[in-house]
């Protein structure tokens, strides 16, 4: 297995700037051989309405388990200060800020948003809701208690034209650049609707003429949402449908909403653990943390290494994400 690491990046803008607009983003990866015996199953869990971790998975055809641990997560803060007043616009005519207040919602069920493209919205009978974009299968919503977790940038695509900035969208089968493009194709394609109650849905993909062209391997993808009372659960299934055995990586490209920066911090096993501080010098420094809750203040590019138990704490909201 390979060794834990916590990769943080941000940059810090001035508190008045960025109260109502600050997201966070979290990368959870995933690297998988998979034979077309047995079939290959990845379970990834969102508790709090958020994922803090992320997991390296080793299959072989005679294994009947799936052996996992920890790789890396990736942290970063607002960094375009050139969109600091599109992003504070937009929190503000959502509610967001301080408290971190939604609007009421629409009954359960399949709604499409004023540019066309499909969603389902997912409902409990304490009024949390999730939805869920067919469009790259991006959960774009988790509302819980009248405060919103998951972000979707101001800027951001709604009708299909590129992939959805924000929420928590799918990279597969690959994670940032490498032999196709940006972070795979799963972002930008249809999925199907397999299942759904008012509380759950289970989307499909399988390969198209559009997926052959960069990558032809027989495949089937299948992600379910569940709205449950405390927590918003997700699980992906891979599934190897041919008789050659391939390679992906998997991640979840995820937003969450944060009040401001300042009130950010994240605890975990941090102190003594080296980092690589890549805001020193031209190639980066291996540096050794003190600190077992990391705020931040300034702008940060570090890579910790070893850290697998990230709690991610806004005083502003009072949420926390582990």
């Amino acid at each position: 297995m390979n060794p834990s690491h916590c990769f943080c990046r941000s940059t810090a803008d001035p508190p008045a700037v960025i109260r109502t607009s600050s997201f966070l983003f979290l990368f959870s990866t995933f690297s998988v051989r998979l034979k077309s015996s047995p079939t290959m199953k990845l379970t990834l869990s969102i508790l709090a309405a958020a994922i803090a971790s992320a997991n390296a998975f080793t299959v072989s055809p005679s294994a009947p388990t799936v052996a996992f641990g920890r790789s890396s997560v990736v942290l970063e803060a607002s960094q375009n200060r050139r969109k600091i007043a599109s992003r504070s616009k937009w929190a503000e005519a959502r509610g967001f800020g301080a408290t971190a207040t939604a609007e009421p919602a629409s009954p359960a069920g399949l709604m499409t948003n004023d540019s066309g493209l499909e969603y389902v919205r997912l409902v409990n009978s304490a009024g949390d809701t999730s939805d869920v974009y067919l469009y790259g299968g991006c959960v774009t919503s988790y509302i819980k208690g009248g405060q919103e977790y998951i972000a979707v940038r101001p800027d951001a695509k709604m009708d299909g034209s590129k992939p959805i900035s924000g929420g928590l969208s799918h990279c597969w089968p690959q994670f940032g650049p490498g032999a196709i493009q940006q972070h795979g194709f799963a972002r930008n394609v249809n999925w199907t609707v397999k299942s759904m109650t008012d509380t759950s849905v289970e989307l499909e993909m399988a390969p198209s003429d559009y997926t052959k062209e960069m990558w032809d391997k027989e495949f089937l993808c299948t992600f379910s949402v569940a709205l449950e009372e405390d927590k918003l659960s997700t699980k992906m299934f891979v599934e190897n449908k041919g008789e050659e055995s391939f390679d992906f990586q998997a991640a979840l490209h995820s937003y969450f909403t944060v009040s401001a920066i300042e009130n950010l911090s994240i605890a975990g096993s941090f102190a003594g653990k080296e980092f690589l501080n890549k805001m020193v010098g031209d190639g980066g420094e291996m540096q050794t943390e003190e600190r077992d809750v990391i705020t931040i203040s300034e702008e940060y590019d570090r890579v910790y290494k070893g850290v697998n138990d990230p709690v991610l704490k806004d005083a502003g909201t009072g949420k926390s994400v582990s």
